[in-house]
C-alpha cells in the first residue's frame, strides 16, 4: 500500500511540487492501481504460454507489409554533418540549455 509519505517521496524525486488535493488524488489513483494488479495476481495463468512477442499472434507479421525490418547494423550520420544541424556546439558537442537547477 502506498502511503502519503511515499507520494512525498516519488514527487521529489521527479521534480513535482503538487499540491495537497494533487497528492490525496495520487495516492487514491497509485492504490487503486496496485490493488487492480493484485486482483489480476490472483488469475490462475498456469495454461497460458509465456510470449516475448506477440507481432506473430495478432496478425502482424503475416504478409510482407507487417514484417518488421531486420535489425542490422548501419553506418550513422556522421559526426561533422550531425553538428551543421545542431542550433549551438562547442565543435565536439551539442550544446543545451541547463535545466536541472539542483
Amino acid at each position: 500500500m502506498v502511503t502519503e509519505k511515499d507520494v512525498s517521496y516519488v514527487a521529489d524525486l521527479a521534480h513535482l511540487e503538487l499540491s495537497e488535493e494533487e497528492r490525496a488524488r495520487m495516492l487514491k489513483d497509485l492504490n487503486s492501481i496496485l490493488g487492480y494488479i493484485d486482483r489480476l495476481n490472483e488469475l490462475d495463468i498456469s495454461a497460458v504460454e509465456p510470449m516475448a512477442q506477440v507481432a506473430g499472434r495478432y496478425g502482424a507479421g503475416q504478409d510482407e507489409s507487417d514484417v518488421m525490418r531486420p535489425d542490422e547494423p548501419r553506418p550513422s550520420l556522421p559526426h561533422k554533418a550531425a553538428l551543421r544541424n545542431a542550433p549551438a556546439s562547442d565543435g565536439i558537442f551539442f550544446k543545451v540549455p541547463k535545466v536541472i537547477e539542483r
